[in-house]
């Protein structure tokens, strides 16, 4: 018998340092050195681009018999999924067994878009799980998915690229697990997507433009590691939802945000934004929720923010807002809770004190408001409201972005000399 490959053996002692790693932590958690443990492994077994190569599933010898082509592909990526989980408590996938790949737990077949004589796999379904794994390139194998949801489970890695493959999928979500790494752009490829949710993960970096531009119906973004600014191209978005939450998205609020004709809710949540709002924000006559709280906004509150008739929750708290806050805004028709405290406005219509309004939920506390109580002492809202900010000429409330330098044009290159024909 042969030496095993060096892969092998690195396969081999990453599992054993996974299983030593499981005898001081609990089933239902994962700690970080098995989660790093999972995430190297998954390295380990990708392909050098991420990618399948052509013909892979030719290449696995397989002594079954299948329906189609398209089940035997699945087999082979549920079959390479199945190995790469490390932990499945509820022995969910225990009946992962043989061709019958419809008949699998939280697998789920329909009628092939394209065919409609045969079955395939449309959709996978393993939430709250609670199954420790990472994802094979294995699973760019079942093309006719449609829905993948595995939220609240304990996976690990990356996104791989084959998942690029999966291009009717319609939702994606692998919230609440460990993966980590840069935005999964595989979602990008997928033109019949409409709901995405990677929020509770590690993803970090930037999140693509492209995004904001697909047809996506819903978008949850919160509780990663994004840095950030939010993309311009946020004014083209269709989605009806959007979290941000959460993160550490910086700069101004894009004020093409005025274009999302579809957004019912926003939440910025918990960020490192800045600047004035943009009253554009004035014109989502369908919002019913907007949460701004806990970032570092300046300025007064835009009196434009008196159009959102559709509002339901209005969270502007610990900021540094000033001035004092438009009555209009506290008489919205639909408005039921409105917290803009820990901030330094100091003034506010009597439609805006909690005590003289029964029919909706008010939060003034913690800012300069001197009639009212718990409120901020005398020389802290001094240091700030001695020094206000003129929103019209911040470049995230309404005053121009600087202008990239104008290139002077091309000096006129001397024309070459006439020279007079000779005299005859």
């Amino acid at each position: 018998m042969g030496k095993p490959r060096r892969s092998q053996v690195f396969d081999f002692s990453f599992l054993f340092f996974c299983f030593l790693s499981s005898l001081s932590t609990s089933s239902f958690a994962l700690s970080d050195a098995e989660a790093s443990c999972l995430s190297q492994r998954q390295l380990l077994t990708l392909p050098e681009n991420g990618e399948l190569p052509d013909g892979f599933e030719f290449q696995v010898q397989i002594n079954l018999k299948f329906d189609n082509s398209r089940l035997r592909r699945a087999y082979i990526a549920l079959q390479a999924w199945k190995k790469a989980m490390y932990s499945d408590p509820k022995n969910i996938t225990n009946n992962w067994v043989g061709p019958n790949v419809c008949g699998y737990y939280g697998v789920f077949c329909a009628q092939a878009l394209d065919d409609p004589k045969i079955n395939v796999v449309a959709g996978v379904d393993l939430n709250h799980a609670d199954i420790a794994g990472y994802l094979p390139a294995e699973l760019g194998l079942m093309t006719d998915l449609a829905l993948f949801h595995i939220n609240s489970n304990r996976f690990c890695g990356i996104i791989p690229k084959s998942f690029s493959e999966l291009t009717l999928m319609h939702e994606f979500d692998v919230s609440n697990n460990r993966f980590v790494g840069p935005f999964p752009d595989v979602t990008l490829s997928w033109s019949s997507v409409r709901y995405i949710d990677i929020r509770f993960n590690n993803f970090e970096g930037q999140i693509p433009p492209e995004l904001f531009e697909m047809k996506l119906d819903a978008l949850f973004l919160n509780n990663n590691r994004f840095t950030s600014t939010i993309p311009e191209t946020i004014g083209q978005s269709t989605v009806s939802v959007v979290t941000f939450a959460n993160n550490k998205f910086k700069g101004c609020i894009p004020r093409s945000i005025g274009k999302m004709e579809n957004l019912d809710e926003i939440i910025f949540l918990n960020n490192d934004l800045g600047g004035c709002f943009p009253p554009e924000v004035g014109s989502l006559k369908n919002l019913t929720v907007f949460d701004a709280s806990f970032n570092s906004f300046v300025g007064a509150l835009p009196q434009e923010f008196s159009n959102l008739i559709g509002v339901n929750v209005l969270d502007i708290s610990h900021n540094k807002l000033t001035g004092v806050l438009p009555e209009n805004i506290c008489k919205l028709p639909s408005l039921s809770n409105f917290s803009f405290s820990q901030n330094y406005f100091n003034g506010a219509a009597n439609a805006c004190v909690p005590t003289l309004r029964k029919d909706i939920v008010l939060d003034d506390t913690g800012n300069c408001l001197g009639d009212r109580p718990m409120q901020k002492l005398g020389n802290e809202c001094e240091a700030v409201l001695s020094h206000p900010i003129d929103c019209s000429k911040d470049k995230c409330g309404g005053g121009s972005s600087p202008k990239p330098p104008v290139k002077a044009p091309p000096k006129p290159q001397p024309k070459p000399p006439v020279h007079s024909p000779p005299q005859q």
